[in-house]
């Protein structure tokens, strides 16, 4: 007999979800050479990302709290990568 195993999410951690989504929106971006995120500077991307957390936060998740995540996610980014050194 053929049994399925219930499949884990991709994301385990609200952390994770909300960088996803801010990628995603566009919002922030990974710098190529090093991999540190920094703030995408588009405030349209960060709204949609907003949007996208007020309407399908994670599963046990309050959209509030998703809210939360992705504003201290984007407090916690800087403009520029710290490792390079035309960006200092």
């Amino acid at each position: 007999m053929l049994m399925f195993k219930e499949r884990r999410s991709a994301i385990r951690t609200l952390r994770g979800w909300a960088i996803a989504g801010l990628q995603e929106a566009g919002a922030i971006r990974e710098c190529e050479e090093h991999g540190w995120m920094q703030d995408g500077a588009d405030p349209h991307a960060r709204e949609r990302a907003f949007e996208i957390a007020r309407r399908h936060p994670p599963a046990g998740i309050s959209s509030e709290d998703a809210i939360a995540e992705l504003r201290d996610m984007l407090d916690s980014i800087g403009d520029t990568c710290p490792e390079c050194p035309a960006e200092q």
